[in-house]
């Protein structure tokens, strides 16, 4: 009987230690992510449909991947992507969200908020697009509403780097009202960071 007690309570005195870190941890994340709500993931502007991914994009996506010229990707490569994008959408409340034609349904690209080189409380915002899908304002039409929705969640600004070369890129973000803050270099080169406020 004695025996039983203190195995009672032993379970007891390790349940509570358990609750008490669980409570650490809880009070560790509330201080480490921002009191932001998640942006909107369904967004319409007058020629786009931006939406979460599914599953079923995966051969659009992949062959958006495969324009970059970096390598082939798999079909299970590519929806384990899609899986992660899923999954950090579900924890970080932002995300890069894939685009549609609205008068046919066509893929376009993507567009959204992601953590990226930046923070969950100033995220950058990213947009890559078809290269048939290049040249028609779909980058700054989708871009412009996904500020609207980071604007939403009551971000005081949020970043977007280019680098050097990239003109067309920073044709864009001019456009949305981004000014140059500061450069740094890696391996790859000269990459500019541009930052606009939200407020």
């Amino acid at each position: 009987m004695e025996r039983a007690q203190s195995t009672l309570t032993a379970l007891f005195a390790r349940a509570a230690r358990l609750q008490a870190c669980q409570s650490g941890i809880d009070a560790a994340i509330m201080t480490v992510l921002p009191p932001y709500p998640p942006m909107t993931f369904e967004i319409q502007t007058a020629r786009l449909i931006l939406r979460p991914w599914e599953d079923s994009d995966a051969p659009d996506y992949g062959a958006l991947i495969a324009e970059r010229g970096k390598g082939e990707q798999t079909p299970e490569m590519v929806r384990d992507k899609i899986r992660t994008q899923q999954v950090q959408a579900r924890a970080a409340g932002i995300a890069l969200l894939p685009g549609f034609r609205r008068e046919d349904g066509a893929f376009v690209g993507y567009c959204g908020l992601t953590v990226g080189r930046a923070s969950v409380a100033e995220p950058e915002i990213a947009v890559e697009l078809l290269q048939r899908m290049h040249g028609q304002g779909l980058a700054t039409e989708a871009a412009r509403a996904v500020i609207d929705a980071a604007a939403a969640t009551g971000r005081a600004r949020i970043w977007a780097t280019i680098r050097s070369w990239n003109a067309p890129s920073f044709r864009v973000v001019e456009k949305l009202g981004f000014a140059r803050d500061h450069s740094t270099n890696d391996e790859r080169g000269e990459l500019v960071w541009l930052t606009r406020s939200l407020r």
